[in-house]
């Protein structure tokens, strides 16, 4: 199989856009029109998940599954997620699995193994007990996105503070995931090893793409966080390349009447339009 960062540079490219769509089902969430049709919330969640996949899968390269979204509803969630997991591939999409997991030892080899085995091409990685269990990841075949400088607030307490050198947690992580993943770079000049950098952190994005240049960057935090186009372009190297962006509550619940059997096609027109909005803000479209 090829290198999990020349497959998605190669998505981008096929699309001409860095868009990701992120699967975060919420059953409270759902539209009325999914929820009337089913006899339990996991049968909710599963029918609703095969239609966004659906009615994003010709406008966007990519789609990250929330993990927890599925687990949630025990061993039959996981099936559904596995499910799904096929679904998107059957569609062409690249599969970014957020399970947000950091171990040592063996268990960090059976959390690799678990994601390979949804066939996944990524999964999302806490670095917080050392690089090493990451190398699972990478060794199962996966791509690896290490939590670097994340989107939400609290995350601050932790990654912004400073150590006796000057740098910031962040900083100091981001300079370890730069190092570990030299030894894993593709033909398209970025590594099997990632960062995930939020988009509510641009101030901090110039600055660590400079202590990460082979590194994709995963960035989450657009659309409903309220982050735009401004704060994620200094996420992106100069030709455009080098990171995703994920927008997942403003495109999945984009209706506007969640009781309209058409509410797929808001689904779809909101992924269109944020895959081409970007696409153009990055160069990759005209």
């Amino acid at each position: 199989m090829a290198h999990p960062a020349d497959r998605l540079m190669q998505a981008v490219e096929r699309c001409a856009t860095p868009a990701c769509v992120g699967i975060d089902p919420v059953f409270d969430r759902l539209p009325g029109a999914v929820t009337g049709k089913t006899n339990t919330a996991l049968e909710a969640v599963a029918s609703f998940t095969r239609d966004v996949l659906e009615a994003v899968a010709s406008n966007v390269p990519i789609v990250k599954f929330q993990s927890a979204c599925y687990e949630r509803y025990g061993s039959g969630g996981t099936v559904v997620l596995e499910e799904a997991v096929g679904c998107a591939r059957e569609l062409g999409l690249h599969v970014i699995l957020d399970v947000k997991r950091g171990d040592i030892g063996i268990s960090a080899s059976h959390y690799a193994a678990a994601a390979a085995r949804t066939g996944s091409d990524w999964v999302t990685a806490n670095p917080y007990l050392g690089l090493d269990p990451v190398q699972h990841s990478l060794n199962a075949g996966l791509g690896a996105f290490a939590l670097v400088r994340t989107s939400n607030p609290a995350g601050d307490a932790i990654q912004g503070q400073r150590l006796e050198d000057g740098r910031s947690v962040a900083e100091s992580i981001a300079d370890l995931v730069a190092e570990a993943g030299k030894d894993s770079i593709g033909e398209s000049g970025y590594s099997s090893l990632g960062a995930v950098v939020g988009a509510t952190q641009g101030a901090e994005h110039v600055a660590l793409r400079a202590r990460m240049p082979e590194q994709v960057f995963l960035v989450p935090g657009f659309g409903a966080q309220g982050a735009g186009l401004d704060d994620v372009l200094g996420c992106f190297n100069t030709d455009g390349r080098g990171a995703i962006v994920t927008s997942s509550r403003s495109i999945i619940y984009a209706w506007d009447d969640g009781n309209d059997p058409g509410w797929e096609q808001c689904v779809a027109d909101a992924a269109a339009a944020f895959a081409d909005e970007l696409g153009r803000a990055v160069g990759l479209r005209t």
